[in-house]
């Protein structure tokens, strides 16, 4: 469990080790680029180099990562899943190593939960930290869906970041029920002081940034963010387990957390849109979309949306 403490700190109970608490930023992307930024940070300061997953939102969804990042130059590694391969990993972090003519990674990022909806065990974690940490890199997670992928790990927070090798994580609420809420944890104080600036750089010092912060008093209180995260979870495995029992619609992966990937026949697809349903389609594959549940939807969401899937799949 994670508790608000003081001002600027939390503590994750039981497990005794603090963490700053960082500026609570606006958005969930610079939230997850200012931590990158922030893991970034070695002796040569700015400009390293930054290790995503090939298909990460950071290289394909944000046009101005490297001013995010303190000037961290993207370097994108392979692996199934959105996930990153541990093999891939380990090249990267040798090729060219002490090369002035080449950018040197500083920092591996890993999304949590992944941009394909899939979630790094605890051992996938420790495994790509190990390899971060014996070439001397730090190792950020991006957050923004945390919850989600606690509750479908059932660990702790602690299991899930600085036990298993995280150097800084974001602590994502925005697409958990808050109102553009986001938050980096550091658990090195050292790295943690330049953070303000980096939030302010990234433009995301809002005047009245308090009424932003102020919703993880409730988010944290009574594990309202677990409960929420559990909902989102169980109806995107209520969603799928429907899906499969349609004809012509193939679910390529099963869900994890709350995003799902599905082939679905075109005249559903066209259909409901035409209902008013919203959802990403076409962007990877002909016929390929993208659902994602939260945790405001009920069972009787899903079983109509399943209702209209059918209804035009005939």
């Amino acid at each position: 469990m994670i508790e608000a403490v003081g001002e600027h700190e939390i503590v994750v109970t039981g497990e005794s080790r603090h963490a700053v608490l960082g500026d609570v930023l606006v958005r969930e992307r610079q939230a997850g680029l200012s931590g990158v930024g922030e893991a970034a940070q070695q002796d040569r300061e700015e400009g390293g180099g930054a290790l995503p997953p090939e298909q990460s939102h950071q290289r394909r969804r944000v046009r101005c990562a490297g001013v995010l990042t303190g000037g961290a130059k993207l370097v994108t590694v392979p692996g199934d899943d959105s996930k990153i391969d541990p093999n891939a990993l380990r090249e990267a972090v040798r090729r060219k190593a002490g090369d002035v003519h080449s950018v040197q990674p500083s920092v591996v990022s890993i999304s949590q939960v992944t941009e394909r909806g899939s979630v790094y065990t605890l051992d996938e974690i420790r495994r790509l930290a190990t390899i971060a940490k014996d070439a001397g890199l730090r190792v950020h997670m991006d957050g923004a869906r945390f919850a989600n992928a606690l509750d479908h790990l059932a660990v702790t927070p602690a299991e899930m970041t600085w036990k298993s090798g995280i150097d800084v994580p974001s602590f994502g609420a925005t697409k958990n029920g808050a109102m553009t809420a986001e938050a980096i944890v550091s658990f090195d104080p050292a790295l943690a002081s330049e953070l303000a600036f980096r939030a302010k750089r990234a433009g995301q010092l809002a005047s009245k940034m308090r009424f932003h912060a102020v919703q993880f008093d409730a988010y944290l209180t009574d594990g309202l963010w677990l409960r929420n995260a559990r909902q989102a979870n169980t109806m995107a495995a209520r969603l799928g387990d429907g899906l499969k029992a349609i004809p012509g619609t193939e679910l390529l992966s099963g869900p994890q957390a709350n995003i799902l990937f599905c082939r679905l026949p075109q005249q559903a697809t066209e259909g409901l849109l035409a209902e008013g349903y919203t959802f990403y389609h076409d962007r990877w594959a002909p016929g390929i979309v993208r659902l994602v549940t939260s945790f405001s939807h009920t069972p009787e969401d899903i079983d109509q949306f399943l209702d209209a899937a059918r209804r035009h799949t005939r």
